[in-house]
Parts: structure tokens; sequence; C-alpha cells
């Protein structure tokens, strides 16, 4: 678990990890130079668990932060889990019992349930299970992995063979690794929600959306190149629907909890689209719609 500037969600999650039913494993969390009280909360845990190993230190950024946990692993397996994400109590022991009984696979995410920055479930995402599906799509460079990072659990060993991350691909550091993992063995997601998947106005795939689809394209190059492809066939998708503007975020989220029922979080973002942007027409197409409940 990298951790910067999370206390606002840290407690959750660290209690999430802890809390599972399967209780023989190292939780290793990197505060990458937090400024905030992120530092203290971890170490509030660690005095009442022994399995929290931290490592503090000057701000690095993610993907060394990933390569240094890396680095402490002991396990046959790793887990990915960021600090604002909860992760459901049988999540490792549902994972675990696959990787045990598919010894060909070497990576295993799962089905998530996005959450609004409140914890309001707005959708479950991830529709891709099998290797061929979640292969293709990330060869097509459809806008990102469709492995959700911090729900997957990997072999180390296979996470060892190829390198570990590439600290030159962030930020789509985890599509990268999922395509050399899919060199050497299969990837899935398990049909069953494991994790909450904590969605923010600020996350990568907003903040640096224009930096993150150069990357996913650079990724998907190299993997063209590794596997002798013809990379003039590639073709990306254009569906890129992420909006720019912070009420169009809020409508986004609008529409999705509206299509999988969660009026109430769908009543609440229609709301904050409209109140940032009452001029657009779209952002009351929303709200009237999220009002009607359908």
């Amino acid at each position: 678990m990298p951790v910067y500037n999370a206390e606002k969600y840290l407690n959750p999650s660290i209690k999430s990890i802890l809390n599972q039913t399967f209780k023989d494993f190292e939780l290793i969390i990197i505060d990458d130079g937090s400024t905030d009280n992120s530092n203290k909360i971890i170490k509030s845990f660690q005095q009442s668990d022994t399995r929290i190993k931290l490592i503090s230190r000057d701000n690095k950024g993610l993907t060394p932060s990933l390569n240094e946990g890396l680095n402490h692993v002991q396990g046959k397996y790793v887990a990915r889990m960021d600090a604002d994400d909860i992760a459901l109590p049988k999540r490792f022991a549902t994972q675990l019992a696959f990787l045990e009984t598919h010894i060909d696979h070497v990576a295993l995410g799962s089905r998530v349930l996005l959450i609004d920055p409140e914890g309001l479930p707005i959708c479950p995402f991830i529709e891709e299970f099998d290797h061929e599906t979640i292969e293709n799509k990330h060869l097509r460079g459809c806008l990102g992995s469709f492995i959700v990072h911090p729900s997957v659990m990997m072999c180390h060993e296979a996470l060892q063979k190829v390198g570990g991350y590439d600290e030159t691909m962030e930020p789509a550091e985890d599509l990268d690794l999922f395509l050399r993992l899919a060199e050497i063995g299969y990837l899935a997601n398990y049909p069953d929600i494991l994790l909450k998947y904590r969605m923010h106005s600020k996350s990568i795939g907003h903040s640096r959306r224009l930096e993150q689809k150069r990357a996913v394209r650079l990724a998907v190059n190299k993997a063209y190149h590794r596997k002798k492809l013809d990379y003039s066939l590639y073709q990306t998708s254009n569906n890129d629907d992420s909006p720019n503007s912070i009420d169009g975020i809020h409508r986004k989220w609008a529409w999705w909890a509206l299509k999988a029922g969660n009026i109430e979080t769908a009543k609440k973002h229609s709301i904050l689209a409209l109140s940032k942007n009452p001029a657009s027409l779209d952002n009351w197409k929303v709200f009237a719609c999220s009002i009607r409940g359908y």
C-alpha cells in the first residue's frame, strides 16, 4: 500500500485489510513523504498489529514506491491496495483460492464497486473476466487497464520475472505491467465485487488524463514490438468520455449511479453538477432524470 497524504481515507482502508478473513499476510506500507497525519495513523495501527511493516522516507512518487514495496515482499503472492479504497472481507481468501487452483494464472483482479468520495455507491465496474478478453482490450489501448490496479493479487515469482514496475511508464504503469505479465501467464478478473474503488475529481484519470493516454499508447506500442506484431494495425478506442470540467465529472457519476439504480447517489451528483454549471442543459437533464429516478 503506497501512501501519500491520505489521512482522510486511510483509517477505513487499513481496517479493511486487517479485517480480512484470511489472516496470514504482511501489510507493507510505503509512506511516500506524507506531510499530513498519515504516518501517525499508520503507526497507531502498527502498535496493535505486528503484520504491518512501515517504510517512511521522503517523497519519491507512486511507481518508485510500488517497486520499493515489492523489494520487501516475502510471500508467494502480492496483493495491491490503495490508501483510499476498501477491500471486502473475503477478498484475500477468494483470490488466494483462485490462484492456488489456477496455477497458469499470474494475476487476478476483480469486479469492483465504484464509490464517490464520501463512500456512496456509484455502480459496479469491470465486465471483462477472462484472459483473452482482458488482453484484447489492453492491446487495443482502450483507455487504460481492465484490471483495477488496487484489486489485483499477483504471483511474486512472475513479478520478479518481468522486473516489476517500469518507472518510466507512469501513469500507465499498471497497464504496462499487466501487458508484460500476460506474456508469461494468464490474467483474470474474479466476477464478484471484492473491492470498493473510490472515485475522485482529482484522480490520475482526470488530473493526468492526457499524460495517461500518451503512456497507454507507449505501453501498447512496446507490447506490439515485444510480440513482433504490426503496430500500424493498432487502433485505439476514441470513446474517451472523461470530462475535463468538475460539473462534467459529477454529471458522469450521476448517470452511472442512475443506470445502476443508486438513485440517492445520482441525485447528489446531479445537484452538484448543476451547482457547478447551472447553464448546462446536460446538467438539467441528468438532474430531472435523477429526481424522477429513471
